[in-house]
C-alpha cells in the first residue's frame, strides 16, 4: 500500500511541475518581454516661421537648422508652419500644436512672443523656446546670438571699402535687436573710417522683397554705394548688384543672389542651439534661460569674402574675428557716443548686457531716427 501512496506522490508533483513550466515565460528571440527596454518615445518638435522657409534668409535659416537638428538626432518628429502672421493668428498655430502632443515649440520671430508667454500658461507640459524676445515663464525660454559681433566685422568691411562714405541699411522694425546691430556695424564702420556715415530706412516688415528693393534703389540714387540688409530676403542686395554697387548680407550666405554685390554676411547657424536644447530635454535638464550665444558657439559667424575684397581688408577683419572669439576685444567697449556726442560708455567700460538687450540709441555715425512704434 505505501508503495501506491509513493507513486500517487509523485504522479502529483509531476503535474504540478508541468504546469509550472508550461506558465513559464518562453524564452524570446525578439528581444521583446523580460529585460528587454521599450523602443524610446520620440520627442516631437513644432516650429512656426514668420515667412517662407524658402525665404534666401531668415526663415529658412531656422528651417534648415530644424532640419540640422532632425538629421543629428534620431530621436525627434518634426512639423513646422511657413507665413504665420504674428499676434492672434500665431497663437492659435501654437495652441494646434500643443493639443497635437507636440512637446517643444520654437517660435522664430519677435512678435511671436505675447502669444507664446499665453499658450505656455495654459500648456505647462509642454516647453517653449522664443527667438529674440526677452519674456520667459516657467516653461518658456528665450534664444539668440550675439549677431552683433558679425555685425560689427561686416562694418570693418564696408567702412573700408566704401568710396562715398554713404551707406544705406534696410531695416525692418525698431526692436532692440534690430538696433544693436546698426549700432555694432557702425561701430565697425567708424573704427576705420571715421568720415563714413550709416543711413538707415524702416520698412516696418520683416520681408517684403519689393519694398527692400525699392528702398535699396533710393539709397543708390542718394549715393550709397554700399547697401546692408537688414531684412529676410536678398531683394536689396539683388538691387545693389543691378545697380552696380556692393553690398552686405544677413541671416545666410547671400553671394549667389549677387555674386558681383556681396562682400560678405552676417550669417546664423540655428542647428547649434536646436541640437543643445532637445538634448537638455531628452535628459530632463531643460530649464528656461535666456540663451545669447556667440561667435565662439558658432552660432553665429561671418560668410566667406567675396572675391572683390582686397587682402587687406581680409587679415583686419580676420584678426579682429580672432580677438573676439578669444575675449580680447569687446564691440560694445567704450568710449561710445551717441547720435548727439553725449558719452554713453565710458572708455575702460562695456555696455551691460542687460542694456544691450534693451538698447534704443543710435551711435555716433548714424544718420536717422528711430520709431517709437516697433514690433
Amino acid at each position: 500500500m505505501r508503495k501506491y501512496r509513493i507513486l500517487a506522490v509523485l504522479l502529483v508533483l509531476f503535474l504540478v511541475a508541468t504546469v509550472f513550466v508550461g506558465c513559464a515565460p518562453k524564452a524570446n528571440n525578439n528581444n521583446e518581454g523580460g529585460n528587454a527596454q521599450k523602443p524610446k518615445e520620440k520627442v516631437k518638435v513644432a516650429m512656426i516661421l514668420v515667412g517662407p522657409k524658402n525665404d534666401g534668409g531668415w526663415s529658412q535659416a531656422h528651417y534648415e537648422g530644424l532640419m540640422y537638428l532632425k538629421d543629428h538626432d534620431p530621436n525627434v518628429e518634426i512639423a513646422y508652419s511657413e507665413s504665420v502672421p504674428e499676434g492672434a493668428p500665431a497663437e492659435k498655430v501654437l495652441r494646434d500644436y500643443c493639443s497635437q502632443g507636440y512637446k517643444v515649440i520654437f517660435g522664430t520671430s519677435f512678435g511671436f512672443m505675447n502669444p507664446m508667454v499665453n499658450v505656455s500658461k495654459d500648456y505647462p507640459d509642454v516647453i517653449f523656446e522664443h527667438c529674440s524676445g526677452y519674456k520667459t515663464t516657467e516653461n518658456m525660454g528665450t534664444y539668440f546670438g550675439r549677431m552683433y559681433q558679425p555685425d560689427y566685422l561686416s562694418g570693418l568691411v564696408a567702412g573700408m571699402m566704401t568710396k562715398t562714405n554713404y551707406i544705406g541699411f534696410v531695416a525692418p522694425f525698431s526692436t532692440p535687436e534690430v538696433v544693436r546691430e546698426i549700432d555694432s556695424f557702425t561701430i565697425g564702420v567708424r573704427e576705420v573710417n571715421p568720415k563714413a556715415e550709416v543711413h538707415v530706412v524702416w520698412l516696418n516688415t520683416w520681408f517684403d522683397p519689393t519694398k527692400e528693393a525699392n528702398a535699396a534703389k533710393t539709397f543708390i540714387a542718394n549715393g550709397a554705394d554700399i547697401i546692408v540688409s537688414g531684412m529676410d530676403s536678398p531683394a536689396s542686395l539683388k538691387e545693389a548688384q543691378e545697380e552696380g554697387v556692393y553690398g552686405i548680407g544677413y541671416d545666410k550666405d547671400m553671394a549667389k543672389f549677387a555674386p558681383k554685390a556681396v562682400l560678405t554676411s552676417r550669417i546664423w547657424h540655428w542647428g547649434v542651439f536646436y541640437t543643445k536644447c532637445l538634448k537638455e530635454v531628452e535628459n530632463g535638464t531643460w530649464k528656461p534661460t535666456q540663451y545669447w550665444g556667440g561667435m565662439d558657439e558658432g552660432i553665429v559667424d561671418l560668410a566667406p569674402f567675396g572675391p572683390m575684397v582686397p587682402q587687406n581688408v581680409k587679415d583686419y577683419v580676420l584678426k579682429r574675428k580672432q580677438e573676439i572669439k578669444d575675449g580680447k576685444f569687446k564691440v560694445f567697449a567704450g568710449p561710445i557716443y551717441d547720435q548727439e556726442g553725449n558719452l554713453k560708455v565710458p572708455e575702460g567700460q562695456e555696455l551691460s548686457d542687460a542694456d544691450k538687450l534693451e538698447l534704443q540709441w543710435f551711435v555716433k555715425g548714424v544718420v536717422g531716427t528711430i520709431p517709437k512704434s516697433g514690433s
